[in-house]
């Protein structure tokens, strides 16, 4: 029995021993992690802070628009920084949010690049489907862009036209037109470009000046189509369906087709001034 209590306490105090090493290699271990991590820390901001991770130039900055370069130029032109600054304190988030503030910017991303030191900044650019031409009667507060010519996406989005012409020079200007406030028709704008958009006929211009008669202007000839309603897209589908009306009716004749009823559309003739059911032709 002596003999088993001696070989326990000696194991025991091996066991011990053991530990202790253990616990000191842990420790040893720790320190070492803290010093690399420290020196490691302190090597990244000896590094960030030399002289070469400086933005010095705007031709350090790169901008894309999908395969697009942009030019020296035109990256001064909306974009706006002081240099030289380092380039750990400029924030990508606030440039992308300023460039997003840009009439013909609709996305944009903004990144550091480390070698060479510059920015990476990718845009998307908004895509104006009409040119919008506002009436000038005389007054200035009520809308900023009255009386002057500008260009219109698909939401409704106003862009000026000098402004995206700057960045586009070699971009097709859109064939449709628009006449009237943006104000005015702002609200109703996405759900009558979608329409008009989606119509076989041909529409070069849509005529927003009186709230009480939206006038598209078409191959078949002026089309009224009433105040702004819920009844926009029945009404340019019976458009669609009058496409051949030419066929039966000389186009010369026409003076108006009236879609303000879509159930019941009617056209209007030069010739002894008198309307005529179009379900009759």
């Amino acid at each position: 029995m002596a003999g088993i209590i001696s070989v326990s306490r000696t194991d025991l105090a091996q066991r011990r021993k053991k530990l202790r090493r253990q616990r000191q290699m842990r420790i040893i271990q720790a320190i070492w992690r803290t010093f690399a991590i420290s020196g490691l820390a302190g090597s990244l901001l000896w590094l960030a802070i030399q002289p070469m991770w400086v933005l010095k130039a705007p031709q350090q900055i790169v901008m894309k628009s999908g395969n697009q370069l942009l030019s020296d130029e035109a990256i001064q032109s909306i974009l706006v920084l002081s240099y030289p600054q380092s380039l750990w304190r400029i924030q990508p988030s606030l440039i992308a949010d300023s460039l997003k503030q840009q009439p013909t910017i609709a996305q944009a991303t903004v990144s550091r690049r480390l070698f060479p030191p510059g920015l990476i900044i990718e845009i998307k650019k908004r895509v104006p489907v009409a040119v919008a031409q506002t009436p000038n009667n005389g007054k200035t507060d009520t809308d900023k862009q009255e009386g002057t010519v500008g260009l219109l996406d698909a939401s409704g989005f106003w862009m000026p036209l000098d402004k995206y012409t700057f960045l586009n020079p070699n971009a097709k200007l859109p064939i449709l037109k628009v006449t009237g406030s943006p104000a005015q028709y702002r609200p109703f704008w996405t759900q009558l470009y979608q329409a008009v958009s989606q119509s076989l006929v041909k529409v070069v211009e849509i005529d927003c000046q009186d709230p009480t008669n939206l006038i598209l202007k078409t191959e078949l000839g002026n089309v009224y189509l009433g105040p702004p309603s819920s009844q926009i897209s029945e009404q340019i589908k019976i458009l669609t369906q009058m496409r051949h009306l030419p066929d039966k009716l000389n186009s010369s004749q026409i003076e108006y087709i009236d879609l303000k009823n879509p159930e019941n559309p009617l056209v209007q003739v030069n010739q002894k001034n008198q309307k005529v059911n179009s379900q009759n032709h």
